[in-house]
């Protein structure tokens, strides 16, 4: 940020996210760092103001990666479940995360992940129909006009694609958690981009066993459950981190292909168990089919890890506390509680985490 005044209300914001009692709202933090004045102020700041946080999150983005050295970009849903209309972007949708249809906003992150912390450094708002074909309610929410209708499979996408490509950051590969419904719309894009991509899938997934060796093969389309069903001598212990403590988990890989015209190149589909049971509990889908399950497996934990920093760090810093109605508002406040987060998660990785702390938030 250029202007002195704009670093001084960025610094208060910043302090608030970190230490305001209660939700993130303006009002809290104003209360922090200077009352009814800085309300005022702080409400322009992040609804009115001029600054960009394009360059904000690119800057953390290159931070984060060289003081994390993260192994995977994870691109994860965050539903805010919203009571009113007016809050940007809100409607019934489906909220991933709870599996129903929910009144609320469906956003998108990119959390650069490693073992032990992840930090969020990208987002995107998903922008239903009835908002952008609305121009009294795209005008008053400051909605840009380059902003045009998508699916969540292609908000998905473009969070973290468009990330990459503009930013100096490593491809590492991408971990979709999310509920894909046209995994040709999704697969396609990363394989222009080579880009490496890990998406979850559903057991009834209809796919194409691509490996002549596996029970299936030349049979057509079948629910990817049942194709791990039939490779169930094929799997192997390994052993992950499952949380603090290391386990053992049982995984197998099958070669295969979209259904479909054009079905593609090979896919690698990666079933785990538990020790007991016959019946997968987690299917991912990796593309290219080159790597290691081994290496597949311990990058699915990084879900894991994201999940339960957004609880433990994301919510405590305000992620989901913004209560303005603009589009450039949630963006900023977005953008700073990434910076919040990014303090508070490498302060914990940090030798002096109080120093770090206050080094980074100013």
């Amino acid at each position: 940020m250029r202007r002195s005044d704009q670093r001084l209300r960025a610094r208060q914001y910043l302090s608030g996210l970190l230490a305001a009692k209660g939700r993130k709202s303006i009002r809290n933090i104003a209360a922090l760092v200077g009352g009814a004045a800085a309300e005022q102020s702080l409400n322009h700041f992040i609804s009115s103001s001029t600054w960009d946080w394009s360059p904000i999150r690119e800057a953390l983005a290159d931070h984060v990666t060289r003081v994390l050295a993260p192994r995977a970009w994870v691109v994860r849903p965050l539903f805010v479940p919203k009571a009113g209309e007016h809050s940007v972007g809100v409607e019934r949708q489906f909220a991933p995360e709870r599996g129903q249809v929910l009144n609320g906003q469906l956003a998108f992150g990119v959390w650069a992940a490693a073992e032990k912390t992840s930090v969020p450094v990208q987002w995107r708002l998903h922008l239903p129909e009835s908002w952008l074909g609305d121009a009294r309610r795209r005008r008053r929410a400051e909605i840009p006009n380059s902003a045009e209708a998508e699916t969540p499979d292609e908000c998905a996408t473009a969070t973290v694609l468009t990330a990459l490509g503009q930013w100096a950051v490593p491809k590492h590969p991408v971990v979709l958690d999310t509920h894909v419904t046209g995994l040709g719309g999704v697969i396609r894009p990363f394989a222009e981009a080579q880009v490496p991509l890990l998406t979850r899938v559903k057991g009834s997934t209809p796919l194409i066993v691509a490996d002549r060796a596996v029970p299936g093969y030349r049979a057509g389309a079948i629910p990817a459950r049942h194709i791990m069903k039939s490779v169930l001598g094929l799997r192997r212990p390994l052993h992950v981190a499952g949380g603090p403590v290391r386990r053992t988990t049982l995984a197998a890989t099958v070669r295969v292909r979209l259904s479909g015209p054009g079905s593609g190149p090979e896919l690698s589909l990666i079933g785990e168990w538990d020790e007991r049971g016959k019946t997968p509990v987690a299917l991912w889908l990796a593309a290219p089919a080159t790597a290691a399950v081994g290496d597949l497996v311990r990058l699915t934990r990084l879900v894991q890890r994201v999940a339960q920093d957004e609880k433990r760090i994301g919510e405590q810093v305000g992620i989901r506390d913004f209560e303005g109605r603009s589009f450039r508002g949630w963006h900023r406040h977005m953008t700073l509680a990434s910076v919040a987060h990014a303090v508070s998660a490498l302060a914990d990785e940090s030798d002096e985490p109080d120093l770090y702390a206050r080094q980074l938030s100013a």
